[in-house]
């Protein structure tokens, strides 16, 4: 079985060496009080449930997967999940960054960010059912009326109470447009929701008492299109006025996707019928309501294939480490054994240091998303607060994207470390693999987040947020510019940066003539964005290790070498990339679909 250490020594100096959380944090009166020892004390804490509640149960869940009573409807998950659960639960690890008004502990997001990550390495299976409560309490606490803020956003906060959010349906996944769920208002004000939809992460399951579905439909004068979308909250349990559970609503399980991975989880196809529920925020602006829980899920992905990429690092290098097999091409490194571990070969430690490259670039750039959400909600500065929100909107679908073709890249590596092991149940590695994969598609594919990036948040604001984030690049080239020491890190980092301005006028005026042009650069141009970002980050790394290597700490000798690694063979990448991204749409777009 795969075993899993938190890497809290990474986040530490993440958080404190690199990014200076505190002071930051200073400055935020929400959080003026949250000093370096409590981040760290909450985060041994977490990674303690994280290794040793949430991991023992990762196989097992897999090898059970959940199981539904088509005559009840109920579902019931591997065991051990509802108990691991309730001590989450009795840990107070729901409320960790909610809102004190609600019952929450009002700690910042970066906190919960570096949780989540843990989490996510332990087990993503188990802890996708918190992680979509928290997307509902987010939604209703940005969108809700004051009355579903008091009737569900203490529960949920809680965590007594579950959330989910129930969007595709079997004819539409991303074209949330083509939706059919209706909903008929009531004389009581309330809804009446008549529908079906797929694809539901923990739409049912035994873990809480109640489970907030948090769900999209048309009412009866609703324009055709997106436009025509409103948001309803729709309790598997009515809810009474005081707070209290009612009767079972109309919103039940029909059935359980039979899926590659996360087994653990239930994804359920969900029927209303009839269902009350009450609307959140305006008529026809559901999605307005519904993206903040949407954009919070495709971060949170993104977190989860950052867990992945982490937990497969550490079990591939100890695997390498150990297995011996054949000799050094230099020479034998082990002479009084019949042969060398793997880790002297020349492949394995490229596949080994693709992996902890990109988890390690992933957790700062993940914080460092955190922090400008913290910003966001939280800075007295209203300009502050808008660049971060534009960085943050920047940043989610390359956070997205990127990090889950990181971690599918890294789980294939990993499990390519093993060899005719890795592919062998016990070891845990193929599973790694399989919950990434999906990662890749849920929560608007990899290819709808590049459309996104490319099409509405650089062309759409003719590159106002990308120059943001392109200011930041400058700013830090400018001031190592005349480092000697850093030069390995700058110079390729501004050149990056420089190609990346040019590939994107380029496409600009491409677009103008052809619209096609965006789609067929739109998967390359978000790769290369995500470059950008992790050599920008790489790079800010690299310059704290540089500082602290004189003290003969392995860890900073260890973080040179990894950002040495990644500007050497990973990021050379970009050059095949634009490449291919300027090539531009003719080669595939000429071709006949009878050629297909």
């Amino acid at each position: 079985m795969a075993q899993y250490t938190p890497p809290l020594r990474d986040m530490q100096f993440v958080l404190h060496e690199l990014f200076n959380v505190v002071d930051e944090l200073k400055a935020m009166p929400a959080h003026a009080e949250v000093d370096a020892d409590t981040i760290n004390a909450v985060l041994e804490e977490g990674g303690k449930f994280a290794a040793q509640v949430a991991a023992p149960l990762n196989q097992s869940g897999d090898e059970e997967g959940c199981r539904l009573d088509k005559t009840t409807h109920e579902v019931t998950t591997p065991k051990g999940f509802k108990e691991a659960y309730m001590q989450y639960v009795e840990g107070g690890w729901p409320a960790l960054s909610c809102d004190p008004e609600f019952g929450g502990q009002g700690l910042p997001i970066v906190v919960n960010q570096c949780f989540y990550e843990m989490l996510n390495s332990a087990n993503q299976a188990w802890t996708m059912y918190p992680g979509l409560s928290h997307g509902a309490y987010e939604a209703l606490h940005a969108h809700g009326t004051p009355e579903q803020k008091k009737l569900y956003l203490p529960k949920l906060t809680s965590g007594q109470w579950t959330g989910t959010m129930c969007l595709t349906e079997p004819h539409c996944g991303t074209d949330l447009g083509l939706l059919r769920t209706k909903a008929e208002p009531q004389p009581d004000g309330t809804y009446k929701l008549t529908g079906n939809k797929i694809f539901i992460s923990a739409g049912e399951h035994d873990m809480a008492e109640n489970i907030v579905h948090l769900v999209l439909a048309r009412l009866p004068d609703a324009p055709q299109g997106s436009k025509g979308i409103s948001l309803f909250v729709v309790p598997k349990f009515n809810v009474t006025p005081e707070g209290k559970i009612g009767s079972r609503n109309g919103i039940y399980c029909g059935g359980l996707e039979h899926k590659m991975g996360i087994h653990g989880n239930s994804t359920a196809q969900m029927v209303l019928d009839g269902a009350v529920g009450t609307l959140v925020g305006e008529p026809h602006k559901g999605l307005q309501a519904m993206f903040v829980m949407m954009n919070a899920a495709r971060l949170g992905v993104g977190n989860q294939s950052l867990g992945l990429t982490e937990v497969a690092y550490q079990n591939a290098v100890a695997y390498a480490k150990d297995r011996i097999q054949m000799r050094s091409l230099s020479g034998p490194k082990s002479p009084d054994k019949p042969a060398d571990p793997i880790i002297v070969h020349a492949d394995v430690r490229k596949m080994l240091l693709t992996a902890r490259a990109y988890a390690e670039g992933g957790r700062a750039f993940a914080i460092w998303i955190a922090l400008q959400i913290d910003r966001e909600l939280s800075s007295t500065d209203e300009q502050e607060r808008k660049d971060a929100a534009d960085l943050v909107a920047l940043a989610t679908p390359i956070a997205k994207a990127f990090l889950t073709d990181n971690g599918w890249i890294a789980t294939s590596h990993c499990m390519q470390v093993f060899g005719g092991h890795g592919y062998i149940r016990e070891w845990g590695m193929e599973q790694f693999v399989r919950d990434a994969r999906i990662n890749m598609i849920y929560e608007g594919t990899n290819t709808v987040q590049s459309l996104d990036l490319l099409g509405r948040k650089v062309l759409g604001d003719n590159g106002a947020k990308l120059k943001k984030f392109g200011k930041l690049v400058r700013d830090f080239v400018e001031e190592e510019g005349t480092n000697e020491a850093m030069q390995e890190f700058i110079n390729p980092l501004a050149e990056l940066g420089e190609k990346v301005t040019k590939l994107t006028t380029e496409i600009g005026m491409k677009a103008f003539q052809n619209p096609d042009e965006v789609g067929a650069a739109a998967v390359d141009y978000l790769r290369v964005c995500g470059h950008l970002v992790f050599s920008y980050f790489w790079a800010r790394m690299a310059k704290v290790a540089l500082a602290q290597e004189a003290s003969g700490d392995p860890f900073y000798k260890a973080k040179l070498a990894t950002a040495r690694f990644y500007f050497a063979k990973l990021l050379p990448e970009t050059a095949m990339l634009i490449r291919a991204a300027r090539s531009g749409a003719k080669s595939l777009m000429d071709v006949e679909e009878a050629l297909f």
